[in-house]
């Protein structure tokens, strides 16, 4: 079974343009798991149907909160089962439900899976992150468009097309809920690489991406919430000195940005003083 993950937030109509690009044959057996972080969001129950499951958060649990109590559910229901994360601005390109099926019969030893990202203009948006903990660098690069390989092995992935192959996992895995959006999908691929399991990305199949259509509506809180993911994926996976010299170069841009885009750099003064108020946690 496949259930497709989606958090909604105040996006019904981007979720409903979701869903309409699942297939609606059902050669392959697959659900829709809507978890609903904006509760007053009524809108969204016209989704609901035998195939679309609407689970409602009692707030806002950010990204990963959403994710984990959709996985938890999915992981009571189907410990085997396939769970693609996607996102409410994201859809698929065709019916592409048998290829998943297939490529994970294929490659069983996979346990977290990207697809390639193409924006509706056919630019390439994500295939492929990688990570150098020497600089401390978090980058998205192009693993996939000069390879005939069905699948490349990679640091992390974006939680806009996220596939978890539940069999893997001996134990429910779970997003850290110390991050509220932003980064948590980094944390997730290298706390369970550093446990041995395999993150690849693929251009076997693919989703199609509006760039932040959600998160350009609130700037300050993007921006907040980006640094403050940012800083403490570099302190869980770099060292002090590396840590400390980008913090400074944050902290440096912010003070520049000022000037000319004062709503980012107070978004980022916010991030890292959320940052500073966790430091005590330091590596818990």
């Amino acid at each position: 079974m496949i259930y497709f993950l989606v958090v909604n937030y105040y996006s019904t109509n981007l979720v409903t343009k979701l869903i309409r690009s699942l297939p609606v044959d059902k050669k392959i057996e697959y659900k829709t798991i809507i978890v609903n972080n904006s509760p007053d969001d009524n809108s969204i129950y016209a989704l609901k149907n035998e195939d679309v499951l609407i689970l409602n958060a009692l707030g806002n649990l950010g990204f990963g909160g959403g994710c984990n109590l959709g996985i938890n559910w999915i992981y009571t229901q189907d410990p085997q089962a396939i769970v693609w994360i996607i996102n409410p601005d994201a859809y698929l390109e065709k019916n592409i439900l048998a290829q998943v099926e297939l490529f994970f019969e294929a490659y069983p030893g996979i346990s977290i899976l990207g697809t390639i990202v193409h924006t509706p203009t056919g630019e390439v948006w994500f295939a492929g992150g990688r990570f150098i903990p020497t600089t401390g660098a978090i980058l998205t690069q192009d693993l996939l468009s000069n390879t005939d390989a069905d699948y490349v092995a990679c640091d992390w992935i974006t939680g806009c097309s996220f596939i978890i192959n539940l069999r893997k996992f001996d134990e429910c895995p779970h997003f850290d809920p110390a991050y509220f959006l932003y980064y948590e999908d980094f944390d997730f691929c290298r706390r369970y690489a550093n446990q041995g399991h395999l993150i690849a990305v693929t251009k076997q199949f693919g989703v199609l991406h509006q760039p932040s259509s959600i998160t350009n509506r609130y700037v300050f809180r993007k921006i907040k919430n980006s640094s403050y993911g940012y800083l403490l994926s570099l302190d869980r996976y770099t060292n002090k000195v590396v840590f400390l010299l980008r913090l400074l170069r944050l902290i440096l841009y912010a003070l520049i940005l000022m000037v000319v885009k004062p709503q980012v750099a107070f978004g980022k003064f916010a991030g890292v003083f959320m940052y500073c108020k966790r430091s005590p946690k330091r590596h818990a």
